[in-house]
């Protein structure tokens, strides 16, 4: 009996001591576990706080470059890029001065560009086989009534002697591939029709004239340059019924400010000016720096003739209303060959109808022989000073140089530094 109590004893014991070394193995595995799992996490929050120090280094470079791009790119997308250009554009046409007969077939080391007496590389060379990009101005305004009363007497209206050029310039001058757009002006400018090569659109204008009689006594003539030649707000353009127009009946004209492409203006006008918010100097800034040859066809020169002897200030002559006198006309006919001068164009003064065909036909001659040609100026200031342009024509000893003449733009005013032109 002794000896079967000392077995069970033995045998819980030895259960007690398994037990108990189980109990010690299993928390020692966990403790293992724990301290591991501890250490993983440990190194985990070493590499995010010091990448480096776990051999990202590499990664992290990328990752900021990364950053760097984005950056610039989020920079460049609200940025706006500004290219600034210097060069001058200048139109020229040679000619014989003797025969008047053009002279074509010129290469672009025929042409010798001087600024200020300085020889200029040319940059740019286009020869004349561009169709043409113009805009015609016609005064229309009771004014012209009474400077064409010289010519049309009783037997139609003065206006007449603006319209007749005027449509003989559409039926007859233009061409296919020709984009005209027909702008008449009195106390504002008013586009008749946009540029298009409609033919019979052009036609209608002129006829939308003729029908008509002016509405105002002013003619504004320098706001009417700035206007075609640097876009703005006009009277909705009359042969589109207004489509596109504002709730005031006015929508954007971009005249020939935006335009590509070989243009011209010819003007048919008298030169007079009654009531522009510019005045004479900054409208010949703007036509200067523009580069467009400006054509005129001055009108009004029969009646200054015939009744030159009355137009004396002292008199009070008073027509219909408009004060006329001789120094106001013979300034009005300077102004217009300042115009033409100064832009590479040229004036024809116009005194009876039976001229119009040819002089017509000499400005076709012109325009459609225009070199092109374009440099930068040597000279970097910018004083706001105007520069003079010349243009010479190497021909060798095909003729003789004192009877070529070479029809260009005269000058030009520089932009001032951080200004405009």
């Amino acid at each position: 009996m002794k000896y079967f109590r000392n077995q069970v004893t033995r045998i819980v014991l030895a259960l007690f001591v398994t037990v108990l070394a189980a109990w010690i193995i299993s928390q020692t595995v966990i403790n293992t576990r724990v301290e591991a799992q501890a250490g993983r996490q440990s190194t985990g929050d070493k590499k995010k706080k010091n990448p480096g120090a776990s051999g990202d280094a590499e990664e992290q470079k990328k990752e900021q470059d990364r950053q760097e791009e984005r950056k610039a790119d989020k920079q460049m997308s609200g940025a706006t890029v500004m290219i600034d250009t210097n060069v001058v554009n200048v139109e020229a046409v040679v000619y014989n001065k003797k025969t008047g007969a053009i002279i074509q077939g010129m290469k672009k080391e025929n042409f010798e560009i001087y600024e200020d007496g300085i020889k200029q590389e040319i940059e740019n060379f286009s020869t004349p086989d561009a169709p043409l990009t113009m805009v015609m101005i016609v005064e229309y305004s009771k004014l012209v009534d009474v400077l064409g009363s010289g010519t049309g007497g009783y037997f139609e209206p003065g206006r007449v002697e603006v319209l007749r050029p005027a449509y003989e310039f559409v039926r007859n001058i233009v061409k296919p591939k020709d984009f005209i757009s027909i702008v008449a002006y009195d106390i504002r400018p008013t586009p008749l029709v946009d540029f298009t090569d409609d033919k019979q659109k052009l036609m209608q204008a002129v006829g939308l004239l003729i029908r008509n009689n002016p509405a105002f006594s002013e003619s504004n003539l320098f706001d009417t340059l700035k206007f075609v030649l640097r876009g703005g707000k006009g009277d909705a353009v009359v042969l589109e019924d207004g489509k596109g127009a504002d709730k005031n009946g006015q929508m954007e004209y971009a005249g020939l400010y935006e335009a590509n492409a070989r243009t011209a203006i010819l003007l048919i006008a008298s030169g007079m000016d009654t009531f522009s918010k510019i005045n004479f100097d900054q409208a010949r800034k703007i036509v200067e720096n523009s580069g467009v040859p400006i054509y005129c066809l001055g009108i009004g020169n029969l009646f200054l003739k015939k009744y030159d002897q009355y137009l004396d200030p002292g008199q009070g002559t008073n027509i219909n209303g408009i004060p006329f006198d001789r120094m106001t006309m013979l300034q009005a006919q300077n102004q217009l060959k300042t115009f033409a001068d100064s832009t590479g164009g040229k004036y024809f003064p116009v005194t009876f109808p039976g001229e119009i065909p040819g002089v017509l036909q000499s400005i076709q001659a012109l325009l459609r022989n225009q070199y092109s040609l374009g440099y930068t100026p040597t000279n970097t200031r910018r004083e706001g000073k105007r520069r003079k342009i010349q243009v010479k024509a190497v021909l060798g000893d095909q003729i003789d140089p004192k009877l070529v003449v070479v029809q260009h733009r005269q000058s030009y005013v520089e932009e001032k530094e951080g200004g405009k032109k």
